[in-house]
């Protein structure tokens, strides 16, 4: 005799169905947002008050030249290639900063793939996941961090520009939809996407 399946459990299976979908589209969509944007990662030497203060002032003076080098930028390639040359640049200003503070701690400066979390902005948001980034790392590079978007430049650019930085940046409608929360989906699909990197974290260990 076949046993009855019960309703609940074709809900479930139903429910587990849409939920994986829906995380393969939105591991797509990340992985789309990630070939087009770079992020800035400033990390401070330790929680300290001083510490703290002190990754502000570096995170204005790279995010201001980082600014001023990427006026133009018309692609991702071109950002990346741009900020890899003036490397060096970007470490100087920032160990001056670091100086003229009265600090004598090491900076790192590097364009390195990193893992983010979901993270809300003013204007936008952006789904967990491995990102380009324009890392600072301060001294021991202990203390909380600081994140936001060089390219597009989405740190400097108003809540109210910010769709349109990012079209002119190459970003499609509904990607610009999504990081801006227009799209009424964006909570689940984030969501989804944590989940799967949360996964793929723990089968990787």
């Amino acid at each position: 005799m076949k046993k009855r399946i019960h309703p609940i459990e074709v809900f479930l299976m139903v429910f587990a169905a849409l939920v994986l979908t829906s995380g393969a589209v939105a591991l797509h969509t990340q992985s789309e947002l990630a070939d087009k944007v770079i992020r800035l990662h400033v990390l401070a030497n330790s929680d300290s008050e001083a510490d703290q203060a002190l990754k502000l002032r570096v995170r204005d003076t790279v995010l201001k030249r980082a600014t001023e080098l990427l006026a133009g930028a018309e692609s991702r390639s071109d950002a990346k290639k741009r900020l890899n040359a003036a490397l060096p640049e970007l470490k100087s200003a920032a160990e001056r900063t670091v100086a003229e503070t009265g600090y004598a701690y090491g900076v790192r400066v590097e364009l390195a793939e990193t893992a983010f979390p979901t993270r809300e902005y003013d204007g936008f948001s952006l789904p967990a996941g491995e990102y380009l980034a324009l890392r600072v790392l301060i001294g021991d590079a202990a203390g909380k961090n600081w994140w936001c978007v060089v390219f597009p430049p989405l740190c400097t650019t108003a809540a109210a520009d910010v769709p349109a930085a990012a079209l002119s940046a190459g970003l499609s409608e509904d990607e610009v939809a999504l990081i801006t929360e227009a799209d009424e989906g964006y909570v689940l699909k984030f969501k989804t996407v944590e989940l799967w990197e949360k996964l793929k974290a723990r089968l990787a260990e």
